[in-house]
């Protein structure tokens, strides 16, 4: 291109009206890019939470569900991570009271308190494993509180040495009860608020 004077400088300088059009759409386009990423990153991080919690000893699907639920995930989709954490417990569990709880029994801060543990998991499940088995077990971990769960239906599944296939699937069955219950209180108790 060759400029002749000061009235050619202004082409090059300015751009046509298509051409700012244009860079007004790109600039929107990349602000909702950025925005959308944004939303992806925090509703993976609510999903990430979610997850956290429920596989969690703090907390588990009776924790992890109403987070999901109020920080506005899909209340189907946390049902079904929610659940699919706490599941993951009783193997989990397994290999750990299986390979990794001996060798730790050696230091004593450890020890007395997987005694502790013990003792109440033992104390708190005992009369409903004698006398209902693992339909007792069930309805232990089926009991949306704190002290019933995974974890403590995995630790007396370990101390009462129970067959491992149904005692994860009285656990299970628990699980979902409880999830269900937890689920359904927190999907109707968000309308009633």
């Amino acid at each position: 291109m060759h400029l002749d004077g000061p009235q050619d400088i202004s082409l090059v300088t300015k751009p046509s009206k298509e051409a700012q059009v244009l860079c007004v759409f790109y600039d929107v386009g990349q602000q909702k890019s950025r925005n959308f990423a944004i939303l992806i990153i925090a509703v993976f991080k609510e999903i990430l939470f979610t997850f956290l919690w429920s596989i969690s000893p703090f907390g588990e699907a009776k924790v992890g569900i109403p987070y999901g639920m109020l920080n506005d995930l899909n209340p189907y989709f946390v049902f079904v991570i929610a659940l699919a954490a706490n599941i993951l417990v009783f193997p989990m569990m397994m290999i750990f009271l299986d390979k990794i709880n001996t060798p730790l029994l050696k230091w004593n801060w450890y020890k007395k308190s997987a005694i502790w543990i013990a003792k109440r998991a033992k104390k708190g499940s005992q009369g409903n494993f004698k006398k209902y088995g693992y339909f007792g077990l069930a309805l232990f971990v089926m009991i949306p509180l704190p002290g019933t769960g995974v974890y403590v239906g995995s630790i007396a599944t370990y101390l009462f040495k129970m067959e491992r296939k149904k005692a994860f699937t009285a656990n299970v069955v628990g699980i979902t009860i409880s999830s269900i219950i937890v689920w359904s209180v927190t999907f109707f108790g968000q309308g009633a608020f």
